[in-house]
């Protein structure tokens, strides 16, 4: 293995492509080496920017001894083929989320990048960011009581403004819309803070724009004892948003809702909203993937994450194109992501 490691950027689909390709080259124990796309154009395009080689054979690319780990962000579809070949051939693997469109297809990536030795590791960024270690912090104190009610949003403009691509609109290549995509962060944000895995999900979605997938996505997951947590998800908001509400049986937290700060009321904070000091943040998912591979050990708990994650917006699509409540199994988990969409 070089040092630093050598990383090559895998397809350009995905809108985040370029954000890991620039955590190549600046975190200093890697260094961004090739780049593939199937897309010649795009990829021709992105390796001029990044300056670096433009590969058009991924296998060929895959092959070479001077490459030690990949960064992949094609379309969610193609994830689970390029992520196998990868790991076949020995290289380390970061991925954009959905690690696969189903439960079945992680496991089996899992379980293949743990036989053959290399890290795997998904792009969960909000589990690593200051107000996610203060929340996690405040819950093992128990200061809410029991926690009843979560509700999570994150929502941008990229349809209401133009800049998402079109092809986040492709059902066969997204699976999903404004869910699918930049809904993981509120669901997996939503299970993190019960910690628990959800009984049922029920999921309502709505394009206010006509494309074939949904701009608008509202989902209630239901978790033992009655508790709630719903995640929603919005590409037609302007501004954005990202909000955390969670509410307790003797206080309550709150954050975003016009600042970035952490709110909380009630119980030991007293009967005002009181800032909550937030934290220094963990590092994220990327370090957490080169750390990894350096010290030869495993992100467990990174796709559990990960795992949970797909069985949950597998259970919304599916809820979503059926309109009916999706009982989940012991482990939270269904088989499919790909749903026809629902009824717009």
């Amino acid at each position: 293995m070089s040092q630093p490691l050598t990383v090559a950027a895998i397809g350009f689909w995905h809108v985040h492509a370029g954000d890991y390709a620039r955590a190549a080259q600046r975190h200093p124990d890697t260094r961004l080496i090739a780049l593939w796309d199937d897309d010649p154009q795009r990829g021709k395009a992105a390796a001029e920017e990044f300056d670096v080689e433009f590969v058009t054979d991924l296998d060929d690319l895959l092959a070479r001894d001077d490459l030690d780990a990949v960064t992949i962000t094609t379309e969610t579809t193609r994830h689970t083929d390029v992520i196998r070949r990868a790991i076949n051939a020995g290289k380390h693997v970061f991925s954009e989320k959905l690690l696969a469109p189903t439960v079945e297809e992680c496991e089996e990536l899992i379980a293949a990048a743990r036989n053959a030795g290399v890290v795997l590791t998904v792009s969960l960024p909000r589990l690593y960011d200051d107000y996610t270690v203060a929340i996690e912090r405040i819950l093992d104190e128990g200061s809410l009581g029991e926690l009843t009610y979560t509700r999570v949003r994150l929502a941008h403009d990229g349809w209401a403004a133009g800049w998402l691509p079109e092809r986040f609109g492709d059902p066969d290549a997204a699976i999903g819309g404004a869910l699918t995509d930049l809904g993981c962060h509120p669901a997996y944000l939503t299970r993190l803070f019960h910690r628990a895995e959800p009984l049922a999900i029920s999921a309502s979605y709505g394009s206010v724009t006509g494309r074939p997938v949904e701009d608008n996505a509202v989902v209630t997951a239901e978790f033992p004892g009655g508790r709630l947590g719903v995640f929603e998800a919005s590409v037609a908001t302007t501004p954005g948003a990202f909000t955390l509400e969670l509410r307790g049986t003797a206080a309550s937290l709150m954050f975003g809702f016009g600042s970035e700060r952490l709110l909380a009321k009630g119980g030991a904070f007293g009967d005002q909203w009181t800032e909550v000091p937030l934290p220094e943040a963990r590092p994220g998912a990327f370090a957490l993937w080169v750390k990894s591979i350096q010290d030869g050990t495993f992100t467990e708990d990174n796709l559990r994450h990960a795992t949970a994650l797909t069985g949950m917006v597998v259970a919304a699509n599916e809820s979503a194109a059926s309109g009916r409540r999706i009982e989940l199994s012991g482990e939270g988990r269904r088989d499919h992501a790909e749903s026809e969409p629902a009824s717009l």
